[in-house]
């Protein structure tokens, strides 16, 4: 079993089998990353693997429709995307509260 820690879920480590894709470990065990399709198609669950880069696999051709070489080079990876093969920390741009909506004018005849 490896470990993957969610840094921004303040830092909740959980255990993964070898070869487990991120975002299936972090739905199964609510690591938090977010996602909308987790298909590949959004790039909603784009993530920072911060230690263990080298336990992630090779980088799929969905991920670079979404990031550039230079976000792979500092550890960027789509969780939909990768599977892991040995420990790794994870961080995430959390997702931001919603604005409310601004109130429809009411125009005066």
């Amino acid at each position: 079993m490896i470990q993957v820690t969610f840094i921004t879920n303040n830092g909740k480590v959980v255990t993964a089998a070898e070869n487990s894709n991120l975002l299936r470990v972090s739905l199964r065990e609510q690591g938090g990353i977010p996602f909308k399709c987790g298909g590949g198609i959004c790039g909603t669950c784009k993530c920072k693997i911060e230690q263990g880069l080298e336990n992630t696999d090779a980088i799929k051709p969905k991920e670079r429709k979404h990031l550039t070489e230079e976000q792979f080079k500092e550890g960027y990876r789509m969780a939909c995307q990768t599977f892991i093969n040995g420990d790794v920390s994870v961080s995430w741009q959390p997702r931001t509260a919603a604005a409310p909506a601004a109130p429809m004018p009411v125009e005066s005849n």
